[in-house]
């Protein structure tokens, strides 16, 4: 039980530590929002997002999903619009003001950019069927179950904890010119991943 535990924890911190567009985003909002609260929406989406992600993984439903060649090549056309206009957006966005009310993203936008750059995003879906799902093999019963919730706490607990640094570096820069660099590179960091999409796609048709 305790080394399904461990592997879970651990399994999910190498998922999502590394710097992808998932977490770019939610770190960029946590920065742009004048309140802390304006950043809930994200953070809950996207963690929700995870979860369905890891469920399904562990499930084996998203390997069913994937294997049919027309919806995978829908699946990847979609997340490749949904990011190229994603860091489109967030590129234009100007956070020099940080106490105009209309700078910051608006809750809806937030949640439609979320569950996009988390359910539409082949990458880190591949990643999490590859790794967690392959991995929660190993276990059956109670230890699958807590494999899973382990997986599952890490996310939310890591999305959280992003939303709260970019939030506090936002509060320090209150000209908005480091946000403003953050945003180009957040930008290019999503444009990047928009890039590998395309070219497996390419390899698709």
């Amino acid at each position: 039980m305790l080394a399904a535990l461990l592997h879970g924890i651990a399994l999910a911190f190498g998922l999502i530590l590394p710097l992808g567009a998932q977490n770019v985003f939610i770190f960029n909002q946590g920065a742009s929002q004048p309140k802390f609260r304006g950043v809930i929406p994200v953070v809950i989406t996207a963690s929700l997002c995870d979860t369905l992600l890891i469920l399904l993984a562990v499930l084996g439903v998203s390997v069913i999903v994937l294997t049919i060649p027309v919806l995978q090549t829908i699946f990847y056309s979609i997340g490749l619009l949904f990011l190229i206009y994603m860091g489109w957006s967030i590129w234009n966005s100007d956070p020099v003001n940080l106490s105009r009310k209309e700078t910051a993203m608006p809750p809806k936008k937030q949640i439609i950019f979320a569950m996009s750059v988390s359910l539409l995003n082949p990458h880190a879906i591949l990643d999490t069927i590859g790794v967690i799902g392959t991995s929660s093999l190993s276990y059956i019963g109670s230890e699958k179950i807590v494999f899973t919730a382990s997986c599952i706490v890490v996310s939310w607990l890591w999305f959280l904890g992003l939303a709260i640094v970019g939030r506090a570096v936002g509060s320090f820069d209150t000209k908005g010119k480091f946000l403003k660099l953050i945003n180009k590179v957040s930008a290019f960091i999503i444009w990047g991943v928009a890039l590998y999409i395309a070219s497996q796609l390419y390899q698709m048709i």
